[in-house]
């Protein structure tokens, strides 16, 4: 097939996989009860700070980092999903939350790369070619269908620390390595080459959700990225 063709071909099937993600996740939203992985349930902020699982500090910070990008007009929609590296990849330690409505719409497991560290992230990196996770602030872009099935585009806002993103090919994906069964095999999930890969039963309806514009904070033990960047500043 020629490339034009084949590139078209891609952009209808990755349009009617999000048309029929719509309804999924329409219906996810007003009928999961509370207490499923896709929807646990409420939770209270900025006042409480508390998300089921989730470090308040991690939260404060991603709040903040959400709250100076909409001023900024990076972002409109009021999705936040948060990774919290300093949790291990045995841990549930994704999370989509739902901010305007105070819910969380989905708390998963997801991977990091493979020279970031074994079952604990510990380096991070914005070179290509470092197969490390980058960490700070993203906006999600549009979805694509890869090799990996569909995708998510992921562009990062911060100089320096995680702009190479695109040129890196740092996207959300599903893969089968990331799943308890093989977490209960090898003591970790899989790794990837720097992507936040999830589970592929749910990639589709999550990266349906948070496409087009949305804010990703992926969070890290490193307290110097913390003092610098400049959507976590005052």
């Amino acid at each position: 097939m020629q490339p034009g063709k084949d590139q078209s071909r891609r952009r209808l099937l990755c349009a009617a996989i999000a048309a029929g993600l719509l309804v999924m996740a329409t219906t996810m939203r007003a009928e999961a009860p509370v207490g499923r992985t896709a929807a646990p349930g409420e939770w209270t902020a900025p006042t409480g700070l508390a998300v089921p699982g989730l470090p308040g500090r991690t939260l404060t910070m991603a709040l903040r980092a959400y709250a100076k990008a909409r001023a900024r007009g990076d972002v409109k929609t009021p999705i936040l999903s948060i990774i919290d590296y300093t949790l291990p990849s045995t841990e549930k330690r994704l999370w989509v939350l739902d901010v305007e409505r105070r819910r969380v719409l989905f708390r998963e497991l997801v991977a990091h790369g493979k020279r970031s560290g074994d079952n604990v992230a510990r380096a991070f990196s914005n070179v290509v070619g470092s197969h490390q996770s980058s960490i700070g602030v993203f906006r999600t872009g549009e979805c694509y269908v890869g090799q990996n099935g569909v995708s998510l585009r992921l562009e990062g806002l911060e100089p320096g620390i995680n702009d190479h993103a695109a040129e890196r090919a740092i996207v959300m994906h599903g893969a089968p390595y990331v799943s308890t069964e093989f977490a209960a095999q090898h003591g970790r999930i899989g790794r990837s080459f720097g992507c936040p890969a999830v589970r592929p039963a749910i990639a589709d309806s999550l990266i349906h959700t948070i496409r087009g514009g949305t804010l990703l904070f992926a969070s890290c033990p490193d307290s110097t990225y913390a003092a610098g960047s400049a959507y976590l500043r005052p």
